[in-house]
């Protein structure tokens, strides 16, 4: 069975874009631009400062990593008053690995990429800035990853590019373990949901087989909670009900379907609906046009 946070993710179409690694010593800042979706920085030796725009300097410890929700540009730097310079030409070279003055400081950062349709699913769960201070329970698991990384940049062998890419996909899903553990229980995000082992159940069965025809009851059941009790608790850390939940996924779904290509009654087929009038019945409510109207939108041939 694919659970929930897998299908998520497929639907993002989320991947790890690229990760580097950075060497300074001395004095030194360097400004990094903003980027589309996710970025982390972790540090592995050494201390430094993060500087955003409008924010209190954010000192930095080996150990500590921070993740970027639609990333902003952002500077790090030994002293607060140096003058940044750009960070994009410490890797012209395409090595993957930038080097200032030695390596007093040592950090890895890599970048997430997800597809435009989908990505607000993301990062309407994440705050813009979250910083996992080494001193916390989570960190132990993210510094393993984050040593396996280092050590495939300097490996020699084939793949070693293919292996912190593969690594850095591991590190984000502990990253959003780390959140899901740290975040508050009464703040509505579906990360916290899927990190509920009694909600993650039900999450996990309604995502598995999104066309059966699911009640509020049958879900209960999977979370091994009373109706009443299960529907308060999705209410509370999803935002919303369980059935519209299940409307709403149905429709990422479909767009994601439609924009393949596939036929307006095959979609509706696939996503369980009895016909192809009620589905576009419910689309229409939920999206606000026809399934066939947002087909054309993104260009695709029925």
């Amino acid at each position: 069975m694919s659970d929930a946070l897998s299908s998520i993710f497929r639907l993002l179409e989320l991947q790890s874009a690229q990760n580097h690694r950075f060497e300074a010593a001395g004095d030194w800042a360097f400004r990094f631009p903003a980027g589309d979706t996710l970025k982390f920085v972790a540090v592995l030796r050494g201390s430094c400062l993060m500087l955003r725009e409008a924010q209190v300097p954010q000192p930095l410890a080996a150990g500590d990593v921070f993740l970027l929700a639609e990333s902003p540009a952002y500077v790090l730097a030994s002293e607060p008053a140096l003058t940044p310079e750009d960070g994009r030409q410490l890797f012209a070279d395409g090595s993957g690995t930038g080097r200032y003055q030695g390596d007093e400081v040592v950090m890895i950062a890599g970048s997430f990429s997800a597809s435009a349709q989908h990505r607000k699913l993301l990062l309407s769960a994440l705050p813009r800035f979250m910083l996992i201070p080494a001193n916390t329970a989570e960190a132990p698991a993210l510094l393993r990853t984050l040593e396996m990384i280092e050590a495939e940049f300097d490996a020699a062998e084939f793949g070693a590019e293919l292996m912190r890419r593969h690594l850095t996909d591991m590190l984000l899903i502990q990253l959003l373990r780390a959140f899901a553990a740290r975040s508050d229980p009464n703040r509505s995000n579906w990360i916290g949901a899927l990190a509920d082992p009694k909600l993650g159940a039900a999450l996990n069965a309604l995502h598995a087989a999104p066309e059966q025809s699911w009640t509020v009851a049958a879900l209960a059941k999977q979370a091994g909670m009373s109706r009443s009790s299960f529907a308060a608790a999705f209410q509370t850390q999803l935002g919303m009900a369980p059935m519209a939940y299940l409307q709403n996924w149905r429709m990422q779904l479909a767009e994601e379907l439609l924009r393949q290509g596939e036929s307006v009654g095959r979609v509706a087929a696939q996503l369980g609906y009895a016909s192809q009038s009620a589905f576009g019945a419910s689309f229409r409510r939920l999206r606000g046009q026809t399934p066939r109207a947002a087909a054309r939108n993104k260009g695709i041939n029925e």
